[in-house]
């Protein structure tokens, strides 16, 4: 059975307005091919829709049972297309977006702000998870878009780099380290250290590249391990230790009047990217969000 939208407009039509005539005007065509139309339909449904007398067109009983039926089918596809219209032209939409607490808190809404002002029909929820969480928002489709750092042996997410975040120590203001006028990882050694748990993409990389330089932390033994950057915030003010952290946290540390040093030999360095599922299409409201995060920042 191949009954096309064509068809059931001009039923529908024909109808509403009695004639054929009349139908053909609203419609933009001829009324051969209006007629045309709805003996198509008749025969896809092998229906008699219209009795037809010379100076008459009346609904038969079958036609007046599938008229409600088909204006709802044309009205519901009418508003697709005009649903489809306003998402491509930017005129409503919805996007959502995960990031890591420090993320959502200091780099994205100034950002959104913008965002908002450029296209105010289109609303964006933003989801302040924990740093580990927002691979798994994007992974199972809770948000759109996500700010953190992609695991190099992670195939189904896609990161393109929004900026470059530094690995550095925050400390108390009367702790020793702070007079040292250069401070390196190794100077760590034995001190107490707060960080964020195992599992965590920033202490995953921070893992690795001090192995990688041959750098001996005992993470595992000595390491406080807090879920959120504020609580090891509180905990380095409350001078319960040192904690490694990574440069978004500057303004927020800073703030409340903590030291914030950058160890040496080396350099420790993670790219903070913006991350969709690969397999999955953007919606063009989450897309042009997507183009405008990029450009913002760079």
């Amino acid at each position: 059975m191949d009954i096309t939208l064509k068809q059931l407009r001009a039923f529908v039509t024909v109808a509403n307005l009695g004639q054929f005539t009349l139908a053909a005007d609203k419609l933009g065509s001829s009324q051969s091919a209006v007629s045309t139309l709805v003996r198509q339909l008749e025969t896809n449904l092998n229906l008699r829709l219209f009795d037809r007398h010379t100076r008459l067109l009346r609904l038969t009983q079958a036609g007046i049972d599938i008229l409600p039926v088909a204006s709802r089918a044309v009205a519901d596809i009418e508003g697709m297309v005009e649903s489809s219209r306003e998402l491509n032209a930017l005129r409503r939409g919805k996007v959502s977006i995960a990031a890591g607490t420090v993320q959502a808190a200091l780099l994205l809404p100034p950002l959104i702000n913008a965002f908002n002002k450029l296209y105010p029909e289109i609303t964006v929820a933003l989801h302040d998870v924990a740093e580990k969480a927002v691979l798994d928002y994007v992974a199972n489709g809770t948000a759109d878009l996500g700010v953190g750092t992609v695991p190099e042996e992670d195939t189904d997410l896609v990161g393109t780099r929004l900026t470059t975040d530094e690995f550095l120590v925050v400390l108390h203001c009367d702790d020793a380290l702070v007079k040292r006028p250069e401070l390196r990882w190794t100077d760590l050694a034995e001190r107490k250290l707060i960080g964020p748990q195992r599992c965590n993409p920033i202490r995953d990389r921070l893992e690795s590249e001090l192995a990688r330089n041959g750098i001996v932390l005992p993470l595992d033994k000595t390491m406080q391990e807090v879920a959120l950057p504020l609580t090891i915030i509180g905990m380095v003010e409350a001078g319960l230790g040192v904690a490694i952290m990574t440069s978004a946290v500057v303004r927020l540390a800073t703030s409340m009047g903590l030291i914030v040093r950058t160890p040496t030999e080396p350099l420790i360095r993670r790219e903070v990217s913006l991350i969709q599922k690969q397999a999955r299409s953007l919606s063009p409201a989450a897309r042009r969000f997507r183009d405008f995060l990029l450009k913002a920042v760079h």
